[in-house]
């Protein structure tokens, strides 16, 4: 293996390499920025590369026009709305800081530099900088996509790998106790939230979950009495797309009375005012629909309920918060956290124990409690 140096400019060097190709040799040539020594030892190090097999040719790829070619490459392996996300950070976030830096050059210290440089001024309104979860995101969807570019022989190594990412600071959860629960389902009674707000508050369905749900997986029969999560609906670009839920299962939800009675309710009354239209309601209908049967947006559920909640006293949280305000009430009452895991659709119950983690005190000061009580009522009154 050889390989040589050619000095272009003042501090400015070519390395060129003879790299065999098929019996012939052909040449690679490298720009190096540094001083003549520099330049020799990483002309050096180049033909080791070479000769132990390590040896990644130069490339003229922009990290940007990866990223473009790796989002097609990913387009068969995530739903539509991750990937669209996916673009959102790597296209209008990461690019624009260090989308022209060259593949092969990309180093540790540009892509920490890049954090630093989104948090401080990220947005693209240039209103300031990105959240450190928001680069935290950034940086995930970087190191995956960087992973696929060594798998392609594009990098020797992964440099996102040994950047820092930003510490994020866990958001404390908002939920509603039981008295703000009850003068919640009042104040919706009568409107179109209601029966959506009932769905995430008292039995933990997600927004989506809640958009695609169908009569067909509702079984208001008094000796089951139970619903069917088979389906949730998906926001993206083009449009509303419906899939599996978020754990990829689904998962049948236990109604009580309560819910049993309200949802026979809204079946007659979405009947009757369908009909008035001339439309017969059956199984494939919608659970919560337009007045013309025709299925709602994910985000309108989400701008109903921002609309309506500012009408209460009641305090300001995220529809998805109902949801967790369904999971620490039941862990509260004493539930055990695999039935509320099952209920809520977690993937493990290690989930549920992270998410709700705040609500274990209580729990733990009960069941000591429990315990006492009972070692107490076992012990037999002394004798005489």
């Amino acid at each position: 293996m050889k390989g040589h140096i050619v000095e272009r400019s003042p501090g400015k060097w070519a390395i060129v390499l003879d790299v065999p190709n098929e019996g012939k040799r052909r040449r690679k040539w490298h720009t190096f920025h540094g001083t003549k020594r520099q330049a020799e030892t990483e002309c050096a190090r180049l033909i080791a590369e070479l000769a132990g097999g390590n040896y990644i040719e130069p490339s003229k790829t922009t990290l940007q026009e990866y990223f473009v070619e790796w989002l097609k490459h990913e387009k068969a392996n995530v739903s539509p709305k991750t990937l669209q996300r996916y673009e959102e950070l790597l296209l209008k976030n990461i690019a624009p800081v260090i989308g022209a830096i060259t593949l092969n050059k990309l180093s540790a210290a540009a892509v920490d530099g890049a954090w630093g440089k989104l948090l401080e001024s990220g947005r693209r309104d240039g209103k300031g900088g990105l959240s450190p979860r928001t680069v935290h995101h950034c940086r995930r969807v970087m190191l995956t996509a960087m992973e696929q570019a060594v798998k392609w022989d594009l990098l020797k190594r992964n440099p996102v790998a040994i950047t820092r990412p930003p510490k994020v600071e866990r958001t404390k959860m908002q939920a509603y106790d039981a008295d703000q629960t009850a003068n919640l389902i009042e104040a919706f009674r009568g409107t179109r939230m209601f029966m959506p707000v009932l769905l995430a508050v008292m039995c933990g369905l997600r927004r989506g979950e809640i958009a695609a749900l169908r009569w067909r997986d509702v079984d208001l029969s008094d000796n089951r009495r139970l619903l069917s999560v088979r389906e949730s609906a998906e926001q993206t670009k083009e449009g509303v797309r419906y899939k599996e839920p978020k754990s990829g299962n689904a998962r049948t939800v236990a109604l009580s009375t309560t819910m049993l009675a309200e949802l026979k309710a809204h079946r007659a009354r979405q009947a009757e005012e369908q009909l008035r239209i001339g439309l017969r309601p059956d199984a494939d209908s919608f659970v919560v629909a337009q007045v013309d049967g025709s299925p709602l947006q994910p985000r309108s559920l989400t701008h109903e309920w921002v609309r309506i909640l500012a009408k209460t006293s009641l305090p300001t949280i995220r529809f998805h918060d109902l949801r967790h305000s369904h999971a620490t009430q039941l862990l509260a009452a004493g539930v055990h956290p695999k039935i509320a895991s099952e209920r809520l659709g977690h993937s493990t119950i290690g989930i549920t124990l992270d998410l709700y983690s705040h609500v274990m005190p209580g729990m733990q000061a009960n069941a000591a409690e429990q315990v006492d009580a009972a070692i107490k009522a076992a012990k037999k009154p002394a004798t005489e």
